[in-house]
């Protein structure tokens, strides 16, 4: 168990997400100051209702270590930040009486029995995040490169590599939380098959190539 200093935001990170973040609320100054004295790291979570700014937020149980990897002061004490997600993590307990969200936290590693991807057709997934990437990115959903890389060592590491599909994938914030909290890199590469199959018809129809997803005949 360790303490950790929070961070909800309306978005999830995965472990090997690049996050830039704009702290200018004065409990994240404080945050980020104090991360700086110490250990350059905080907890992100997702944000279920409420907003970033001003507090009074319910918040998901599990979220993703932010590591500070680049800063810059802009005055005010506003700060802009590039951080890097690096490990999972289980809230024990969100503690009270601190000048910002400060949680008690588990890591939460992924299942080693799923790092076998037999069965997972790889290639054709990865096509796939590509493509609906770029149907998104027409629309203006999408604010990566559709023909991203991989990190090189993803063809030896199956949960590197299930972070960084879930995290290229045009995906909502509880499609990316659903991924986030798969047990490991099998299940999570399976549901993310899922989530884009469901997602293309969509993506179709809006650029003007497909029927409305609502006019496909119910499953019963």
């Amino acid at each position: 168990m360790a303490r950790l200093a929070m961070f909800p935001l309306g978005r999830t990170l995965f472990p090997g997400d690049v996050l830039p973040l704009h702290v200018f609320e004065p409990r994240y100054q404080a945050l980020v100051q104090d991360c700086l004295a110490g250990t350059p790291e905080f907890g992100v979570v997702l944000i279920v209702r409420g907003s970033e700014v001003g507090g009074g937020d319910s918040r998901h149980g599990v979220g993703v270590r932010a590591r500070i990897v680049q800063l810059a002061a802009l005055g005010e004490g506003r700060y802009a930040l590039v951080c890097v997600g690096t490990e999972r993590f289980r809230v024990r307990e969100w503690l009270t009486g601190n000048q910002y969200p400060v949680a008690d936290v588990d890591v939460w590693e992924d299942a080693v029995t799923e790092v076998n991807l037999s069965g997972i057709e790889v290639d054709p997934l990865i096509a796939r995040v590509r493509r609906l990437a770029a149907l998104a990115n027409e629309l203006g959903d999408y604010e990566g490169d559709p023909l991203f890389e991989l990190p090189d060592d993803c063809g030896s590491d199956s949960v590197r590599l299930s972070y960084a599909l879930a995290g290229a994938a045009p995906l909502g914030p509880s499609d990316r939380q659903r991924l986030l909290e798969c047990a490991g890199p099998a299940s999570r590469l399976a549901l993310l098959a899922q989530l884009l199959a469901d997602a293309e018809p969509g993506l179709m129809f809006r650029l003007g190539e497909g029927p409305s997803p609502l006019d496909s005949p119910p499953a019963w």
